[in-house]
């Protein structure tokens, strides 16, 4: 997005956030027929203003969540908010949320102007208010002098951005996004989230956005609703979840983890001894208690050194790949298979080689067995 526009139209679009408002789930189930449970007895929150991130692999209720926020979906029980009404029994057409889709769904005859728009024709406004919420839209998403193009003349970051802009100028009070991005190369991927996000908190919008890419969810959200198996299995900001994951699924969803077994053998006030192996180590003791429970590892948490150093684990080389900005080794030692990143490009170990390797002394997070 050229910085030159921002400024121009941001205040003709300053009230925008003003109509942002929350999204609340009390006990929320989708069940389809055959019991089939979608969502599973789901309670969240979403503030005005807050870009939330549903996050989670294929069918763990993410899109299913959204679509009854927007009323594509009727909840099975439970309740569901926007602002201060019950939209629970309310249709799409009664609820003030727009969703971008995957697919864009863009007019294939129409014009840009024409696609931007088209929802706005219900609101019976005046030729020169629609002219004008059309033109600044497209300003928003950089877009400006692209009105009469047809989506075929356009490259597939600029249709994702029509589709932005068709969403934004109805005002809605909140903005849903199913998986905007999949659709887009990686560079531009990183582009159009930025966007995104730009728009979102310029705007001051309230949305609700799906993905299963991790990277993407922790660089657009305020934060992030990490979904498993229907059901929510952590919430909080992207620094919470990377840091404090509360389970197993959470670290290794969130940024890859080493999952090691352990054995918590004493604690004082907050410091847990910890038996790894044949080590043992002091540790934050994450509120467990005395016994069996695991330890997760980010890969750059792992240091490695030639295999002569004391106080070490043991471990061999397996495989080492070079991947430019640093290099990944996968290593065989007694405590498991372990991945490892390394941002030391200049002194490479090879593949078989004995080293030793001891863990950071902030980073691994104890978890319940």
């Amino acid at each position: 997005m050229h910085n030159s526009h921002k400024n121009n139209h941001s205040r003709e679009y300053s009230h925008i956030g003003t109509k942002a408002a929350s999204v609340e789930f009390s006990g929320v189930s989708k069940i389809y027929p055959g019991n089939v449970i979608a969502v599973d007895q789901v309670s969240l929150r979403v503030e005005a203003g807050e870009l939330v991130t549903l996050l989670g692999p294929s069918g763990c209720g993410k899109t299913t969540t959204l679509r009854m926020i927007a009323g594509l979906e009727k909840a099975s029980s439970g309740a569901i908010y926007i602002g201060e009404n019950d939209v629970t029994g309310l249709p799409a057409t009664d609820r003030d949320v727009t969703m971008v889709f995957q697919s864009y769904a863009l007019f294939p005859h129409m014009t840009v102007d024409q696609n931007v728009a088209y929802g706005l024709k219900l609101l019976k406004l005046s030729r020169s208010e629609l002219k004008n919420r059309v033109e600044n839209g497209l300003a928003l998403v950089g877009l400006q002098g692209y009105g009469d193009r047809l989506p075929s003349e356009l490259s597939g970051g600029q249709q994702q951005r029509v589709a932005v802009a068709r969403a934004i100028v109805l005002e809605p009070q909140v903005l849903l996004f199913d998986e905007p991005l999949s659709n887009l190369d990686a560079k531009l991927r990183r582009q159009v989230r930025e966007e995104i996000r730009d728009i979102q908190q310029r705007l001051g919008l309230t949305v609700v956005y799906v993905t299963h890419d991790q990277e993407e969810a922790l660089a657009v959200s305020d934060r992030i609703i990490v979904m498993s198996n229907a059901t929510i299995a952590q919430f909080g900001t992207p620094q919470e979840l990377y840091a404090k994951p509360v389970s197993e699924f959470v670290a290794d969803f969130i940024g890859e983890a080493n999952v090691i077994p352990v054995y918590i053998e004493s604690l004082q006030n907050n410091m847990a001894t910890v038996r790894v192996g044949d080590h043992e180590i002091q540790m934050d003791s994450n509120n467990l208690s005395i016994g069996r429970a695991k330890l997760a590892i980010r890969p750059h948490q792992i240091n490695l050194f030639p295999s002569e150093r004391h106080n070490t684990f043991d471990a061999v080389i397996k495989k080492c790949t070079y991947v430019g900005s640093h290099i990944e080794y996968r290593l065989d030692s007694n405590l498991g298979e372990l991945f490892v990143v390394d941002h030391q490009t200049d002194s490479v170990f090879e593949e078989g080689q004995l080293v030793g390797i001891s863990f950071s002394t902030s980073g691994p997070v104890l978890l319940s067995d």
